[in-house]
């Protein structure tokens, strides 16, 4: 890491940040010539940060804060390296940090130590998933009383309408995705296709597919800072809201994986279109844990208006081949690239927690070695299948009380979460839809 700062001279500040459970960034800025302090010796901060509602405020009664009296957990460096952080005007390197214990065990309540705990149960079983995300966000101009589509920098018209895989929605913002991307390089985050989708002055960009769940998740965290900091330059607002628009399509977080045996060949893959028992078996993993963990792929107030019949976001507990009213969707294509895409996920989930929980859960199938219901075919929303959690509240006592939720996460992550979920619940109760929105629009 000392080797990157002599090869970026022009770097003139630094941050430190660790994804606390909501996917906030928590940590520090720290003067370039105390870096090498940080490097070998990590920081310090609160472990109960580490555990904030989505306010940045402590949880009630945690036993992070008072009962352990506040204590320090030590932050370390990931293997990530520093990145640059390109939206802003400081030249300025981000090093992403994790918490331990002072003996230095992984501190539980770490989202990130959370996916390495799945992928390592992952590497002792000689397997390796392979991993892609797809993002889903809206531009916004926010700087009046209603959210509205910003004004094409390249027309200076405003289109209010969804306009699904087009290129002129794209070249309307042809500066912000030039700039994007550029930054998606200096970042050494994959970003591959870009498309316009459904919702006003929505996009998706896709993740090239890696064999490590942490660098793909880290990506899609980074993504989501760069996005929202790259719009703010540009005079715009990004957001990774799961519904800004009552009449349009909300965001999604899709996440693709296969899975890689020790030769490196794809144990869902038997050669046919049907794919092998492997691939049924970690289906129905990730259907029976579905409705524990649907407060991970809808962990907000805002995340239920997407999750409504007929939105292309699902609410039946089904899998299916080539059908995306399914939440389980098994793509087509050649046999050796058989996956699985998991669709419930909003754009405004915790990429670690979600990767954490899709991954979790096919490895529970895998060991449990237990067929999945028939596929469905034709429009999902019309059948009468099992639901997922209809509202918030109902989701957070799914997720206590889920067995599949317990043999993925550690019990003081879940313990936190829920304490986060409910504290966050009672609070927004007494907001208007318009400070909801406030709330959410730039930090999920």
């Amino acid at each position: 890491m000392d080797d990157w700062l002599k090869s970026n001279p022009d770097i003139r500040a630094i941050r430190v940040a660790a994804s606390d459970l909501n996917g906030q960034p928590r940590g520090k800025r720290v003067p370039v010539r105390f870096a090498d302090k940080v490097i070998e010796d990590g920081t310090r901060f609160p472990m109960s940060v580490m555990n904030l509602d989505i306010w940045g405020e402590d949880i009630d009664d945690s036993p992070l804060v008072m009962e352990s009296g506040d204590r320090d957990g030590v932050l370390k460096p990931t293997d990530r390296g520093f990145v640059r952080m390109p939206w802003l005007d400081t030249p300025t390197g981000l090093m992403p940090i994790w918490m331990f214990h002072e003996d230095g065990r992984p501190f539980d309540g770490d989202p990130r130590h959370a996916l390495a705990a799945v992928q390592q149960r992952f590497t002792d079983l000689g397997l390796t998933p392979v991993v892609a995300v797809e993002l889903e966000f809206f531009l916004i101009d926010d700087s009046g009383r209603d959210l509205r589509v910003p004004v094409s920098p390249r027309s200076g018209k405003r289109r209010v309408a969804g306009e699904i895989l087009s290129l002129r929605a794209l070249d309307q913002f042809d500066q912000f995705f030039t700039e994007l991307y550029d930054a998606c390089d200096l970042m050494d985050i994959p970003a591959d296709t870009a498309i316009s989708e459904a919702g006003l002055g929505q996009f998706e960009i896709n993740m090239m597919h890696q064999p490590d769940a942490l660098k793909a998740a880290d990506d899609a965290w980074l993504f989501k800072m760069l996005v929202r900091g790259m719009a703010r330059k540009h005079g715009f607002a990004a957001s990774f809201m799961a519904k800004p628009y009552e009449d349009y399509a909300g965001s999604g977080l899709h996440m693709h994986f296969s899975i890689l045996d020790k030769d490196g060949k794809n144990i869902f893959d038997d050669g046919t279109e049907l794919g092998s028992d492997a691939l049924r078996h970690a289906i129905q993993g990730c259907l029976a844990a579905m409705p524990g963990s649907t407060l991970i792929f809808a962990p907000h107030h805002n995340s239920f208006d997407r999750l409504v019949p007929g939105a292309h976001a699902p609410t039946g507990v089904a899998w299916a081949y080539e059908n995306r009213t399914a939440a389980i969707r098994v793509p087509s294509g050649a046999p050796a690239a058989r996956r699985i895409e998991h669709r419930q996920a909003g754009g405004d989930v915790n990429p670690y927690l979600s990767v954490a929980a899709v991954l979790g859960a096919a490895l529970n199938g895998l060991e449990d070695k237990i067929a999945p219901p028939a596929p469905i075919t034709g429009n999902g929303y019309d059948q009468d299948l099992p639901q997922v959690p209809a509202n918030w509240t109902k989701a957070i006592d799914a997720f206590e009380a889920s067995p599949e939720i317990a043999r993925i996460f550690a019990p003081g992550l879940i313990r936190n979460f829920t304490m986060t979920k409910r504290q966050e619940a009672k609070y927004m109760e007494e907001l208007t839809p318009e400070e909801r929105v406030e709330v959410y629009l730039d930090t999920v």
